[in-house]
This record gives structure tokens, sequence and C-alpha cells, in this order.
């Protein structure tokens, strides 16, 4: 299962991101949850310790393995350097674990769109392609606002892009945005998502507003949300309602 998960900035996206990972993990499945946006919090949101977060390192912040790999200083442009390096151990080397999942930071992720041609972005752009090749495990992919970076070649084996709505007509058309750019670049399987619903109505009104996606499901609205952050505890432990949601989605997901 290869899972993209995308919304503006302060959607609920790496919630829903963490959440997932945490339920595909205590179903004993071998989950690998990457945070592709460029202020990477994803770890905060799983649990993760800070003292094991501390010896985690985006990759596109890595200038030695940058250089070693493409055979180019990072932060240039034109030149020679490889478009294709090897990625294949990063993956293992540069991601720590906790509770069953394996956390892996991209970093600066914007840089990777067709419009850049630099080291940062040949390593990051072959990474994401070898992590969607990946066999025999659950790939939780928290992206950032651009989907770009994934490239038409690897758009067939996302099996999911869900994309993270509010409640509201402007996160709505924010929705429908990123529904556009997925699909410029071949991705269809996409789902919408209601998060910090309070009600029916709200549940009803992302039904009927939604851009033209399928609702898989919604999020119900918690301030335990925001207390889990000041605790520092995962919000899949504190909020039963959202760990039961959260479930909910994983097994529509399993029948899609």
């Amino acid at each position: 299962m290869k899972l993209a998960i995308a919304g503006k900035g302060g959607v609920g996206k790496t919630t829903l991101a963490a959440l997932l990972a945490q339920a595909y993990a205590d179903a004993g499945r071998d989950v690998l949850a990457v945070d592709a946006d460029p202020s990477p919090c994803l770890g905060q949101a799983l649990g993760f310790p800070a003292a094991l977060r501390a010896g985690l390192q985006p990759i596109a912040a890595m200038a030695d393995l940058i250089r070693e790999r493409t055979g180019a200083e990072p932060g240039t442009y034109g030149g020679f350097f490889t478009l294709n390096p090897r990625v294949d151990d990063l993956p293992d080397r540069f991601s720590i674990r906790h509770r069953g999942v394996r956390l892996l930071e991209m970093g600066g992720v914007e840089k990777g769109g067709s419009g850049c041609i630099c080291p940062e972005s040949a390593l990051l752009k072959t990474l994401f392609t070898h992590l969607l090749f990946r066999q025999d495990e659950v790939l939780i992919l928290d992206m950032y606002a651009g989907v770009e970076h994934l490239g038409r070649a690897t758009a067939d084996f996302v099996d999911a892009m869900l994309v993270v709505s509010e409640p509201t007509r402007r996160s709505l058309a924010t929705a429908g945005q990123i529904a556009r750019l997925a699909r410029d670049i071949g991705l269809t399987r996409l789902w919408l998502v209601g998060n910090k619903v309070r009600d029916e109505g709200e549940a009803a009104f992302l039904q009927a507003e939604s851009p033209g996606l399928p609702v898989l499901g919604f999020l119900p609205a918690s301030e335990g949300v925001q207390e889990a952050d000041r605790l520092g505890v995962p919000v899949y432990d504190h909020v039963p309602a959202l760990r039961q949601a959260a479930q909910v989605l994983m097994e529509r997901l399993e029948r899609l």
C-alpha cells in the first residue's frame, strides 16, 4: 500500500499521516512514514521521543551525501552530475523506528519539481521513485503542497492520494487545486478525507461540495489534537475517536 497525503498547511494532513501510520503498524504491517514537508513534524505527531528524533536529519540537508551520490556540490545549477544516483541504502540507513513505524525525513522536497535541475532534486526524485517501487511495506508520504516531484513515471505506483480538507469552501477550493495538480501528473486514484468535522451537517457539506473527489471518510474535530501536541504524546493514543476513525479509513483503503 502506497499512500500520498496532501493538503494545505494546517488542514491536518500530518495528523492523518500519523494516525494511519500507527494504525497500519498496530495491524502488524511494516510501515515506512516519509515526511516530505520542508518543515518536518511527522515525528512529533507520531510521538517519537525527542532523543530519538535528534538523530534524524533530512536527506536534502546532507551535503556530503548529496556530493557523494551525485558528484556535484549541493546548491549548484548547471554543470554535470548524476541524475540517477544510488539511493537503495538510504531508507534503512537514515530512518528511525518507534512502535513499529520507521520514519524518514526528505527535507526540502519543494526543490524537486520539474523546474529545478540541481543535485538535491536529482537525489530526492530518485529516492521517491525507489520508495514507490519497494515491496511488502506500507508507505505513507506526508506531502508538501506540490505533488509534481512524484513524476509521471511513478504516478501509477501510488495506490491512493488522500486530499485532506476542512468543512469550508476555501479549504475545498484548495483541495480541488491539489487534485488538478495530481491529475496533471497522472494520479487518478484520489479521495477526499474531511478533517475537523464537528457534526453530521459538516459531513454532509463535504459530501455535497467535494470538488469531484469521492469522500473516503471523516476525522472528528477534537481539542485533544492540540493537547496531544502540548503534552508531546501521539494523537493516536490521546484521542480514541481519532484512532477509531483512522482504523475505519484503513479498512476502507484495504478494500479499494
